[in-house]
């Protein structure tokens, strides 16, 4: 599955301050790395975040916010988040902010 090349341009000048940020294939998108724990990344038009389980429900209310779902199970602590609600580059920022914030409370890999 191919991803939105211009979405990851703008997600990479968003987290691109981060400290030990690396970028790999995944999930037949992209996904952004920080001390080797996912942050976010893209699966078609889709923004794909790591909230992480407490921040799971309520980042579910957040507009143009739905469960992650592969396989038929929604992945508790990811949530997707459609075009339409990353338009605005402080929303995407924020986006971005929310799955690297977590991605920080983690041990390294």
């Amino acid at each position: 599955m191919a991803y939105d090349e211009a979405l990851a341009e703008r997600v990479r000048e968003a987290i691109a301050a981060r400290e030990a940020l690396s970028e790999r294939k995944m999930f037949g998108g992209i996904a952004w790395m920080l001390h080797g724990n996912m942050a976010v990344g893209i699966v078609g038009e889709d923004l794909m975040v790591r909230v992480g389980p407490q921040a799971y429900e309520s980042a579910l209310r957040e507009p143009h916010a739905r469960p992650m779902d592969f396989t038929g199970r929604p992945m508790n602590g990811y949530v997707f988040v459609a075009a339409p609600g990353l338009t605005a580059d402080q929303d995407l920022a924020a986006w971005v902010a929310r799955g690297a914030g977590f991605a920080e409370t983690l041990p390294p890999k």
